[in-house]
């Protein structure tokens, strides 16, 4: 038996476990920062284009990107998810696979996929439950904010590959979604704080697209807008009922500006990615 100072010592080297022996660290796409210290609009361009996932961003391709995207759905659903799920409903989750790429950024309805899947609710809720597990898509939830009539329960769904994304502002959206995620478990796994990435929206469908929490506390939020517009009028809302500390609206455009008075900062997503998030 191990005693006194001698067993002190042998539980800080790690005793009978492996804890406290490595760090977790999650792997994402690549980031903006990832493909450039200063980034430009091109870079962005390129990674919205392309996606984040390392193979077809670096082969610049439409071809390359195309053939990558096939054989990848294909691993998911016919290797993966057969493998590892047991699913027999192959030609159903192929076809749900396109439904989410088309629902990026919308409140998700399972009763809206059953019916067009003519499944039941439990089996497509399985269905998407197991591509959050294989990475194929991730969901949100809303920010209770106590003042406002906000949503509670309905999550929001973003892919993690954007380049999926037809729609060029349901892309940006995706991206920068995809961003404050990683930005998100980056802090967690080097930190140790516990971070929380949430959307925020009432009754009334007035929203804002991300809320960023630390430790349960709102640390700022963001909107995000493919062109070079005012300030949304959601963010005013927002800012006069909530105590987030500050709200960011990013753009593609060059136009960089604060409004002091509602705590917001218009200004473009590769500025916010290279000064507030910096991974």
């Amino acid at each position: 038996m191990i005693t006194g100072s001698a067993r002190l010592d042998y539980y800080r080297k790690g005793g009978d476990s492996l804890q406290g022996r490595y760090h977790y660290h999650r792997l994402h796409p690549l980031s903006l920062c990832e493909i450039s210290a200063s980034p430009s609009q091109e870079d962005l361009n390129s990674l919205l284009r392309f996606g984040g996932f390392p193979e077809p961003f670096l082969g610049q391709s439409e071809t390359g990107w195309k053939r990558w995207q096939r054989e990848r759905i294909a691993r998911v659903i016919k290797e993966d998810l057969v493998t590892l799920e047991q699913v027999k409903e192959v030609s159903q989750l192929e076809v749900l696979s396109v439904l989410l790429q088309e629902r990026v950024g919308s409140l998700l309805s399972i009763n809206s996929i059953r019916e067009d899947l003519s499944a039941s609710h439990e089996a497509v809720d399985r269905w998407v439950k197991i591509f959050e597990n294989l990475y194929y898509c991730f969901l949100l939830t809303p920010f209770g904010a106590g003042k406002i009539k906000a949503l509670k329960k309905d999550r929001k769904l973003y892919m993690w590959d954007w380049s999926l994304c037809k729609s060029p502002g349901a892309r940006f959206e995706n991206l920068v979604a995809a961003n404050l995620l990683k930005y998100c478990h980056f802090i967690e796994d080097t930190q140790g704080d516990e971070m929380t990435l949430c959307y925020l929206r009432d009754r009334n469908k007035r929203e804002v697209d991300f809320v960023v929490l630390k430790n349960r506390e709102p640390l700022f939020a963001v909107e995000s807008k493919s062109g070079e517009k005012d300030v949304s009028k959601h963010i005013r809302y927002f800012a006069a009922r909530t105590e987030i500390p500050m709200f960011f609206q990013v753009h593609q455009g060059v136009k960089d500006y604060e409004i002091i008075d509602i705590r917001a900062r218009v200004l473009p997503f590769t500025t916010f990615a290279v000064g507030i998030l910096g991974i």
